[in-house]
């Protein structure tokens, strides 16, 4: 195991009240996996993966739990210069839009260069190598040519590149990647997402994806965590969560797979709203939306319960006491489909 996060609450102070975002999440990640987290917009995702690097905004701050990386508890870093060690080095993200993430004022080779002087320690003839060698890694042709370039200069998906590169160039043991097809059509997000497994291979990197495209992770995921509302609701091995998915919003998230939808029908989507975490969140924050949700549900929390040793839901339709509720036709249909892992 490279990362353990026990309990985690995250909160924001916004206009004089306080956002719970985080509600008490617990996840471990091991080494040389590739985990993808999935959910909804807002749901935590990126809060969850900036926490561990330092990154949340000055509004925000972490009121309990732990983030244990390699043995040390990141949670008692207080400032940029505490966090220096780990982020880069040891943790590196790939953001999701590559035009923000790069200087439009450095040529692209500089910007590498930045990453390979301070994490690794090169310097002048030396350093310019590495970042020609971290460009042609990356699958970008003739890279002296290409480090005097600026990132206008680039298409989407070769600043997407440039992006990647800057991270690996940092040399980290865990590579995040926020939705980093977001904005490709979708065979350049194969090239990128075939890159970022090259890159793991290489560098022997474990590797955190953060989407919501479900079609993304059943081609790249080892294992899925699902979040909603600031808290994880079931993670398991992808196959399990694909094909023997156990919480109402694993199946509603599902359902919404594109290739489902039946011609001449609209495509389903999940109704309602997630709930207002200004407020105190009661019972299984997805009841609401959930019309199989049972009258516990509105409640009382559920603990985690283990499916399989690898796979674990936070739903009470897996207490022994639970009337028997059959997953929706959508997740029959999935079974026999089966989902296109060929990217």
């Amino acid at each position: 195991m490279i990362l353990s996060v026990q309990d985690l609450n995250v909160k924001f102070t916004l206009r004089g009240q306080i956002l719970h975002a985080l509600r008490g999440v617990s996840l471990d990640v091991y080494q040389g996996e590739s985990l993808a987290i999935v959910g909804e917009s807002g749901s935590g995702k990126s809060v969850f993966v900036k926490s561990t690097m330092g990154l949340l905004d000055a509004n925000g701050f972490i009121s309990g739990g732990s983030i244990v990386y390699n043995g040390r508890d990141l949670t008692v870093n207080k400032t940029d210069r505490d966090w220096q060690t780990i982020r880069g080095k040891e943790i590196a993200m790939v953001f999701q839009d590559p035009m923000t993430s790069l200087n439009p004022l450095k040529t692209i080779g500089k910007q590498v260069q930045e990453a390979v002087e301070l994490h690794q320690g090169l310097k002048a003839e030396a350093a310019y190598k590495a970042v020609l060698e971290a460009l042609t890694d990356v699958g970008i042709d003739d890279p002296e040519r290409r480090y005097k370039q600026y990132p206008h200069e680039f298409s989407g998906g070769m600043r997407q590149r440039v992006v990647i590169a800057i991270a690996v160039a940092c040399r980290p043991r865990i590579l995040i990647c926020d939705e980093p097809t977001t904005a490709l059509d979708v065979t350049i997000q194969a090239q990128i997402l075939q890159l970022i497994r090259q890159m793991q291979k290489k560098y022997d990197l474990t590797t955190i994806y953060i989407t919501h495209d479900l079609g993304v992770v059943a081609n790249v995921a080892d294992r899925i965590a699902v979040m909603y509302a600031g808290d994880i609701v079931e993670v398991g091995k992808c196959d399990e969560v694909f094909y023997d998915p156990r919480h109402p919003y694993t199946w509603a998230l599902l359902s919404s797979l594109p290739q489902l939808g039946v011609k001449n029908e609209p495509l389903y989507s999940i109704q309602g709203t997630p709930p207002n975490l200004f407020r105190e969140v009661k019972g299984d924050a997805f009841a609401p939306r959930n019309p199989r949700a049972l009258k516990i549900d509105f409640v009382k929390r559920p603990p985690m319960f283990d499916v399989t040793a690898t796979h674990k839901a936070r739903t009470w339709l897996l207490d022994p006491r639970s009337p028997k509720v059959e997953p929706p036709e959508n997740i029959r249909l999935l079974r026999e489909k089966g989902v296109n892992r060929n990217v």
